[in-house]
């Protein structure tokens, strides 16, 4: 066996000394190919300068430059007289360095042990009760023990400008460092509860590590792309704390601001509006309340209130236990618009040439196949025989059944033409498109007194329009134009024709039959509960069913109260449309206190805005929000401005002014500021003029009633008097 191998070995030239060669050449040859091999991958990574898909220059940059984003400034929102209603600003969060090597040169930036107890003095002191300075202490102690390069400070969030310059005034005076602010973008509404689900809100979001305003709810929703803009960037050489080195060049990308918006709301009559609506939300105790004023040519929006409603700014009244609702309820709440559709239904009538005014019936129930339709008096006795415009202004079901009648399917063809079943294309998030009438006799004929449809409220203003604009639709509007920051270009939204449905003489016919809803001692629902003074109104009240369920709800007040008015009723300025559900205490007061002021307050600013300014060549003044200021401080600047002011008060600060900040007005007009405190006095008036008269009624809240034309003689309270009560009455003289 042994012979065998080495005979083996021998023929194969097996030996030590040849095998020690062959692995030296195999060694060699493998060494000289992983050679190659890495000269030619590093040949190609220096010259590619990739791998494995990742740049190394744009590692190598990471490690050297530095960027940050230039914030686009998030357009602002307008009312239409440009007072603003949303604007930007920028908020701040505190946070206390404690690495020791946070320094510059020989000066150190860092917070010190032994000035702990300091800092959180400082904070103490401008920020006041939210800060704790022994929780502050305690923190940064442990921080420190930790060996934490910062912490964050939790209870001094959301900072103002002023408040952060306090704080580093408060450092730089007492010889301490370590407090350091991160800024971030926020919003700020100046007005308050104003057309809150409208108007709606925006709120900061983090995407990609890296924080912006989105707008949450209503316009600043659904216009966000454009009211946002496109952040821009800087980029540049950085050191170890990633701040800018001294002498190198930025490379920058600049901002695209977004789109300023100019609403149709009125902020003078919108604020006005919410007041009478928190008054009569508090007074009936409601499901819901919610009130649109517009201008009955145009469809432009000039106040919109629900309530519940909520502070955009403090989130205050957000509560859904409470009651909030989140819904815009004039696009995202369905509901049986109840009686007030019968002004279309007679003038659909009309229009048909099937309505004759004289015309008898017997009122109380009628057969309908298989159904009955009963009059809302049925139960106490119904009115017997009325004729054909008595119906309509005491809203007798009956009468409107047979007038439906007679018109066929030509009735559910208007209601397709004033845009029920569809959404108007208001522009806001998830708009309701409604229900039509199902396929039967009866739920048809349902539809001419309100009932067996579902609209929502845009839907009905829409279709008010057929009535107030003669005949021609127009889609309900809340902006008014669009502008860019940059350029000044500016985009009209104009009116929206739907459609003409009815002849001119059609719809003021109908205005004058509704006239006797409030004129007709006799028939009318509403007799002497809307009026204005020295303006005939028309109006149509409504009482709807709920349906829930597939029943209608049986509760005493377990309705929709509605109204709608025109004004004046000749040739319409102004439509209001009210509806309050299911108030716990129901008086016949509430909704004629909302639309007779609120009327009678628009009637008296369109006098105001009459007057003819067109000679005036003077270049007009923004007024500054003086809100905060020392009274003296507020006086010296308005005076400044050309503008006088005028006091109420005794305050040491200003709480609130006449004239919204960002307003223009001209020279020499007045400015009313008042002033913190309970110890009012009422000025002297006389000869102020009725718009600063109005002015003076919105800033105390009171409601204000006049006698005679042109300026003040006579004032209810006493100059100097305490400013009690909730009226105010002047005597007006125009001069000789």
């Amino acid at each position: 066996m042994i012979k065998k191998m080495k005979q083996y070995f021998k023929k194969n030239k097996l030996s030590p000394m040849n095998n020690r060669k062959k692995v030296g050449i195999i060694l060699f040859t493998t060494t000289i190919g992983l050679f190659f091999l890495f000269v030619s991958r590093l040949t190609y990574i220096v010259v590619v300068g990739d791998i494995s898909g990742t740049s190394l220059e744009s590692k190598t940059q990471a490690l050297y430059e530095g960027s940050k984003t230039v914030k686009a400034k998030r357009g602002t929102i307008y009312d239409r007289n440009g007072v603003v209603i949303a604007e930007d600003a920028t908020s701040y969060s505190a946070y206390i360095v404690l690495t020791d090597s946070y320094v510059s040169g020989d000066k150190k930036l860092y917070a010190q042990e032994k000035d702990f107890e300091t800092l959180a003095a400082i904070l103490k002191d401008v920020l006041g009760d939210r800060i704790d300075p022994k929780k502050i202490v305690e923190i940064l102690k442990n921080g420190k023990k930790n060996s934490k390069w910062q912490v964050d400070i939790q209870n001094a969030k959301s900072l103002t400008l002023q408040q952060k310059e306090e704080i580093e005034a408060a450092m730089e005076s007492k010889g301490v460092a370590g407090i350091e602010f991160n800024e971030h973008p926020s919003r700020i509404y100046p007005n308050g509860v104003f057309a809150s689900h409208l108007i709606g809100y925006a709120d900061i979001k983090e995407r990609e590590g890296k924080e912006s305003l989105e707008g949450v709810l209503g316009i600043e929703a659904a216009y966000n792309d454009l009211l946002a803009g496109k952040d821009g960037e800087i980029v540049f050489q950085k050191d170890n704390f990633q701040n800018p080195l001294p002498g190198t060049v930025a490379e920058s990308i600049p901002a695209q601001d977004g789109q300023d918006i100019v609403t149709t709301i009125d902020s003078r009559l919108q604020s006005y509006l919410e007041t009478l609506m928190e008054e009569a939300f508090e007074e009936a105790e409601p499901e819901y309340i919610t009130a649109v004023l517009t201008k009955s040519k145009t469809n432009e929006i000039v106040a919109m209130s629900q309530y519940p409603s909520f502070n955009p700014e403090t989130k205050e009244g957000m509560d859904e236990e409470k009651g909030f609702m989140w819904q815009n309820l004039f696009v995202e709440e369905t509901y049986e618009p109840g009686s007030t559709i019968k002004i279309l239904t007679v003038a659909s009538a009309i229009e048909q040439g099937i309505f004759n005014p004289n015309e008898t019936f017997m009122s109380g129930e009628m057969n309908l196949i298989d159904a009955k339709i009963r009059d809302w008096d049925i139960a106490t006795g119904s009115r017997g025989m009325m004729t054909m415009r008595q119906a309509l202004s005491w809203s007798s079901n009956v009468g409107m059944v047979k007038l439906e009648q007679r018109m066929t399917d030509r009735w559910q063809q208007y209601l397709t033409e004033f845009g029920f079943g569809k959404p108007t294309g208001s522009g806001l998030f998830n708009e309701k498109q409604g229900l039509m009438p199902e396929d039967n006799i009866v739920t048809k004929a349902n539809t001419a007194y309100g009932q067996g449809i579902a609209v929502t409220q845009l839907q009905m203003l829409q279709a008010f329009t057929a009535i107030s604009n003669d005949g021609t639709i127009i889609k309900p509007s809340y902006i008014k134009k669009f502008i860019d920051p940059l350029t000044g270009e500016e985009k009209l939204v104009e009116p929206e024709v739907v459609g003409q449905v009815y002849a001119p003489e059609t719809a003021q016919q109908v205005r004058q039959y509704m006239r006797d809803v409030v004129e007709d001692e006799q028939y009318g629902t509403a007799y002497d509960m809307y009026k204005v003074d020295d303006y005939k109104i028309a109006a149509k009240t409504g009482t709807a069913q709920i349906a829930e369920n597939g029943r209608y709800l049986e509760g005493e007040n377990d309705n929709i109260y509605s109204v709608v008015t025109m004004l004046p009723a000749e040739d319409p300025e102004y439509t209001l449309y009210v509806t309050m559900k299911k108030p716990k205490e129901y008086k016949n007061t509430i909704i004629p206190t909302i639309a007779n002021s609120i009327l009678q307050r628009a009637m008296d600013f369109k006098e105001v805005d009459m007057v003819d300014t067109s000679a005036i060549q003077t270049e007009k003044v923004t007024v500054d929000d003086y809100r905060n200021l020392e009274t003296e401080q507020a006086i010296a600047a308005i005076e400044a401005k050309g503008l006088v002011p005028v006091v109420i008060g005794e305050g040491d600060k200003v709480d609130a002014q006449s004239t919204q900040a960002n307003s223009y007005v001209l020279p020499g007009e007045t400015i009313l500021l008042l002033t913190t405190g309970e110890s009012r006095m009422m000025p002297e008036t006389t000869g102020w003029s009725k718009a600063n008269l109005l002015k003076l009624a919105n800033l105390l809240g009171m409601e204000v009633t006049f006698s005679g034309e042109g300026y003040s003689v006579e004032q209810s309270i006493e100059p100097q008097s305490p400013i009690k009560g909730k009226n105010l009455h002047f005597k007006l003289e125009k001069e000789n």
